[in-house]
């Protein structure tokens, strides 16, 4: 059921959606500040000082049983360097979620108990979040552990949140309080960095180290999370009467006939998957530009650290004039049009790094206005459009599948820019080679009929698609 079969007064409606918003500013400080900026280094450091005890401990021969040239930690009888880390955790989370997030959509459309789902989820998670402050000498398991339970929470919530889009937005409504969601979240999520990076680069003046500071950080981020997640728990309401009436633990097995019901209606949605197929292919190239983006200005363009943190405060505050543009545009274009001529904009984007001076620095924030303008409203957009074409009822499974395939397929992007740069030597030739994600995306934008998968997932049509 969407508000379109059940409508709700206007004035309510845009109380939830304003508070709906507040989960996209609470949410964002964990995968800027946490997982982008402070927690691989701060954990490499970690795990490098538990290398160091070990060998002083056992002897240089401790990893005689490894055949890499340089073993540091080990995991299960697995020796690998410190270094490698954080990589590798990655690796395992998106894994782990990728398990995870069908079964925790399945049992929230079940339920329909979203509204607390999303608060359980955000609470563990921000509790995750401000306990890796107890991560400290060499005891860099306890991070690995609390990272991947703070990483499940916020997919899985995310998923509860995009799943009330449908229930409080009409089909008109929906592009503009997706893009004000998104909006809102790099406003937030900029503004919760710049606190933080404030208390990092000012550790010496208030007395912290600089181990210390980023610990503060983590207790902030945890805070920030939990805090704000409170107004949009206070303001959404349940939409739905629960598809089963199981309790308890029966709860799970209850998702689990629930996702396989959904797998086996998925092939009568074909259209509904075309666009995700697409969707997937140009958001890989959408992240990898932004996960690369530091690495470019740092080997290619010899720029310091200095400069790359200002680049991304740069994206953070400028993706939220660009979300709300977003928004503005697909009133007056539509969603599919607005998102095409944002692909445009990246392809032109990247052509332009290839051009940045080595050393040019405003050339390099010209360069992050560019992408900050794209960035966050080609995926709000996105959002919107693919919530048109959920079947009635199956919200949160189906933005499982949109937040698994994301990141199941987010490792084809930085392969592709790390096979070109070893190939080629030219970190340049490897950044224009990610081009193809957008105009792959872009053409196959044009061939996905979004009117007729609008109607075949049985959902009104908004006046502009």
């Amino acid at each position: 059921m969407s508000v379109a079969d059940s409508p709700a007064p206007a004035i309510d409606r845009k109380r939830e959606q304003r508070g709906w918003t507040w989960y996209d500013w609470a949410n964002q400080v964990f995968p800027t500040s946490v997982v982008t900026v402070f927690l691989s280094g701060y954990l490499t450091a970690v795990a490098k000082e538990a290398a160091r005890e070990d060998i002083a401990r056992n002897g240089p021969d401790a990893c005689a049983t490894s055949s890499l040239q340089q073993c540091d930690i080990s995991l299960f009888g697995a020796y690998f360097p410190a270094g490698s880390l954080w990589g590798y955790l990655l690796s395992i989370a998106t894994v782990v979620q990728v398990v995870v997030l069908p079964v925790m959509g399945a049992i929230a459309d079940r339920t329909q108990n979203k509204r607390r789902m999303l608060g359980g989820l955000a609470f563990t998670g921000a509790a995750a979040t401000t306990a890796l402050a107890l991560v400290g000498g060499s005891d860099w398991h306890l991070g690995v552990a609390l990272f991947i339970l703070g990483n499940i929470c916020y997919g899985a919530s995310v998923v509860v949140y995009y799943a009330f889009l449908p229930e409080i937005a009409t089909p008109d409504e929906r592009d503009a309080v997706s893009s004000r969601g998104w909006a809102f979240g790099y406003l937030g999520g900029g503004l919760a960095l710049a606190v933080q990076l404030g208390l990092f680069i000012g550790h010496d003046a208030i007395g912290l180290s600089e181990g210390a500071a980023v610990r503060v950080g983590f207790v902030l981020s945890g805070l920030w999370w939990a805090g704000f997640t409170l107004i949009p728990l206070a303001r959404l309401k349940r939409h739905q009467e629960p598809h089963g009436g199981e309790t308890g633990a029966s709860v799970i097995t209850g998702g689990f006939r629930e996702l396989r019901q959904t797998i086996r209606q998925a092939r009568l949605f074909p259209l509904t998957l075309a666009f995700l197929g697409t969707y997937l292919i140009y958001t890989d190239g959408i992240a990898t530009v932004a996960n690369v983006s530091a690495q470019y200005g740092r080997d290619e363009l010899k720029l310091d650290e200095t400069v790359l943190i200002a680049t991304i405060l740069i994206v953070q505050f400028v993706a939220f004039g660009g979300a709300v543009l977003h928004g503005r545009l697909a009133r007056h274009w539509g969603a599919k049009r607005t998102i095409m001529v944002s692909l445009l904009v990246w392809i032109l984007v990247i052509g332009a790094a290839f051009f940045v001076q080595a050393g040019r620095q405003f050339q390099f924030y010209a360069l992050a206005v560019g992408i900050g303008l794209v960035l966050g409203g080609t995926n709000a957009l996105s959002r919107s459009l693919f919530s048109q074409m959920i079947p009635p009822g199956r919200e949160a499974q189906y933005f499982s599948l949109y937040e698994v395939g994301e990141r199941s397929t987010s490792w084809l992007g930085p392969l592709v820019f790390a096979g070109v740069g070893q190939a080629t030597g030219s970190f340049r030739l490897a950044i224009i080679s990610l081009v193809v994600f957008f105009v792959v995306g872009f053409v196959l934008m044009i061939f996905v009929p979004i009117r007729k998968a609008i109607a075949a997932s049985g959902n009104p049509l908004p006046a502009k698609v």
